[in-house]
This record gives structure tokens, sequence and C-alpha cells, in this order.
């Protein structure tokens, strides 16, 4: 029998030589439907903002990374740590964002080689522009879902991050 890092490796055999998978517990089951149906929640979501962004002349993940200067600058690190995305991701958007003006580098009296990246007037602007349309689309489907559920919802959606940041920290 061949492991799952020996078969990634490996040129595919026939299908009648490939592991059984071992059987899902409840749990298991359960979080496989969760991890499908976010994915698909994802794409509504990423929909709904990419509307949402253009109202403001950006796009979601410019949104997403200006999102993260809006109380404070910070460096492209901590952006990418506090979004879940990659420093090299925010670092290309952060980029875009100043070459048009939303956003500025500033000195960092904390690091000399690492820049802050701050928001400016024009990426408050947008924000704003943004906000207009953010603000009634959260209004209209939270009321849909209520406050309790959505609740509940952020409890369970920040415990599971904690999981799985945990279990990645532990296969490090």
């Amino acid at each position: 029998m061949i492991t799952a890092r020996e078969a990634r490796s490996a040129t595919v055999p026939p299908r009648e030589e490939w592991p059984e998978l071992p059987p899902h517990t409840e749990a298991g089951a359960l979080l496989t439907d969760v991890v499908l149906a976010t994915f698909r929640l994802n794409a509504r979501l990423m929909e709904a903002a990419q509307g949402m962004a253009a109202e403001g002349g950006l796009t979601a993940a410019w949104w997403q990374v200006l999102g993260g200067i809006l109380d404070q600058p910070r460096t492209v690190s901590e952006i990418g740590r506090r979004m879940g995305v990659t420093r090299q991701g925010v670092l290309r958007v952060a980029d875009l964002l100043v070459e048009r003006g939303l956003a500025e580098y500033r000195p960092n009296p904390a690091h000399r080689r690492a820049n802050l990246l701050a928001c400016t007037e024009a990426g408050y602007w947008a924000i704003r522009q943004i906000s207009l349309a953010q603000r009634p689309f959260a209004d209209r489907i939270g009321a849909e879902l209520g406050a309790d559920e959505l609740r509940s919802a952020l409890t369970t959606m920040r415990r599971f991050i904690g999981v799985l940041e945990a279990d990645q920290r532990n296969d490090d």
C-alpha cells in the first residue's frame, strides 16, 4: 500500500491499485460539507464584494488591503496576517494602490526596511463610496439571517480559524 505522499510524487497507477480511503467520522463528513459550503459562500461573497468595490473604483482585493489600513498604517506582512493572505499578494496589491494614489508608503520607525502602508484621502474616499453600497447590503442580508444566527456563525468561524491555525502550526 502506498502512502498519500508517495501517491503525489508517483505516476498515476491504475484505479484498482489506488489506496482505499479510510471511512469518515461523522465530524469529518460534516467538516467536509462545511468546507464545500464555505467555498460556495466565498464565491457568492466575492461576487458581491466585486460589485460593491466597483462603486469605489476598486477591486475586491484592493478593498481588502485598504481595509487592513483604515484604522492605522501597517506593514505589508501585518496586513497579510490580519487579512489571512500572503505577504506577496498584499505587496502586489499595495504597490498598485500606491501607484494609483489610494495608499502611500511611509517610513517605519520600528523597522527600517519594512515600510508602513497608509491610506490616502483618495483611498478613504473610495472606501466611503463602497460603504454607501455595503451598508444597505449588510443590513439586508443581515436582516434575513438575524443577529443571533450571525453571532453564532461568527463565534463558530473564529473557533474554526483558531483550530486550523493551531493545526497548521503543528504541521510546521
